[in-house]
């Protein structure tokens, strides 16, 4: 009972004292970290000032039982508790220390706040898992455990789950990789393949659009990161070709006109650059123009009203000069027998 009485004791005095010395010291950091412009210093003052009562706890009855004579289990037991909140701790600083400097790079890098998250997000997933899988096993070994037999198992387990999951690990590194390099945000027009639409949602696996048609498509970040993607919304200038036909009886004089009027209905348009408008072809029932052009803007709504625009106006042009416009014609000739 005695035992029992300096047990009790020694572990309020422990709390106690490893309280006030905690506070302490971390006013001392506070004190310090306000005189210097690092933000490095901020971050792990914030992780300090997170360890509370239950750090405390264990400590102190860790040192309490040493002067008790328990079962080789109950010490085992304790000596474990107290492993695992140093490893938690310590895991919890290295994450905050190692994301602090990623997001560090990406803001040096020009991303915004929505990308930072998105990748910092992603990223800590995986270093979760490599610093618990790193603070487990050495958990283990202060334990007693034989872990260079247990990580030879844990290898061959590890590859036979990796083959389970191989494609759940692709298309989680595939966003990890969609997230750093940034071949199209939410928001972007693409084209895979057959697929096209607006990227609505980068997800951890999938990845969704709104198709065209409304519907949404579900495709796997392996996929996109394996495939040809074709973003528009990166695209600055749309080169836009396009034919139009005279009739054949139309003169030379009115083709040299119907040039010019071209030329002056698409400069007009603010939001299109000319390039060149030819007499290129004899078809087969019409006189050919190719006409080329550039638009200033990547939207598409934009691109068809201004194609409309020029397609009116290049009508009414014609009708007015009386430069008639070719459709498919036949002419049969008859001979008498």
């Amino acid at each position: 009972m005695q035992e029992l009485g300096i047990a009790l004791i020694t572990f309020i005095v422990a709390y106690v004292l490893l309280a006030v010395a905690w506070r302490f010291m971390l006013r001392t950091l506070q004190t310090y970290t306000k005189k210097t412009k690092l933000k490095i210093d901020d971050v792990v003052l914030g992780v300090l000032q997170g360890i509370g009562a239950p750090f405390y706890i264990v400590v102190s009855l860790y040192i309490a039982v040493q002067s008790l004579v328990v079962e080789p289990l109950v010490l085992t037991g304790v000596k474990a508790a107290l492993l695992v909140v140093i490893v938690a701790e310590v895991i919890k600083l290295l994450e905050r220390v190692i994301q602090f400097f990623i997001m560090r790079s990406m803001q040096k890098a020009g991303k915004n706040d929505a990308e930072e998250k998105k990748i910092s997000s992603v990223f800590s997933i995986f270093l979760k898992i490599a610093l618990w899988s790193v603070g487990l096993l050495l958990i283990l070994s202060n334990l007693g455990f034989n872990v260079t037999s247990l990580i030879a198992g844990l290898g061959i387990g590890g590859l036979a789950i990796s083959l389970a999951l191989q494609n759940v690990l692709g298309d989680m590194f595939s966003s990890l990789s969609i997230a750093i390099d940034k071949p199209f945000e939410e928001g972007d027009f693409i084209v895979i393949g057959q697929d096209k639409g607006t990227v609505r949602h980068i997800g951890i696996k999938t990845t969704r659009l709104m198709s065209i048609q409304g519907e949404e498509i579900v495709i796997s970040n392996n996929e996109l990161t394996t495939a040809r993607v074709q973003n528009f919304k990166k695209m600055k200038k749309r080169r836009v070709v396009f034919t139009l036909g005279v009739t054949y009886s139309t003169s030379p004089d009115k083709l040299k006109r119907a040039d010019d009027l071209i030329k002056e209905i698409i400069t007009k348009e603010e939001k299109a650059e000319f390039d060149r408008a030819h007499f290129f072809e004899f078809g087969d029932f019409s006189l050919n123009f190719e006409v080329v052009y550039f638009m200033l803007t990547s939207d598409y709504n934009e691109y068809m009203d201004t194609q409309q625009a020029i397609n009116l106006a290049i009508l009414d042009a014609f009708n007015k000069e009386g430069i008639e416009m070719a459709f498919p014609t036949q002419t049969v000739y008859v001979e008498k027998g």
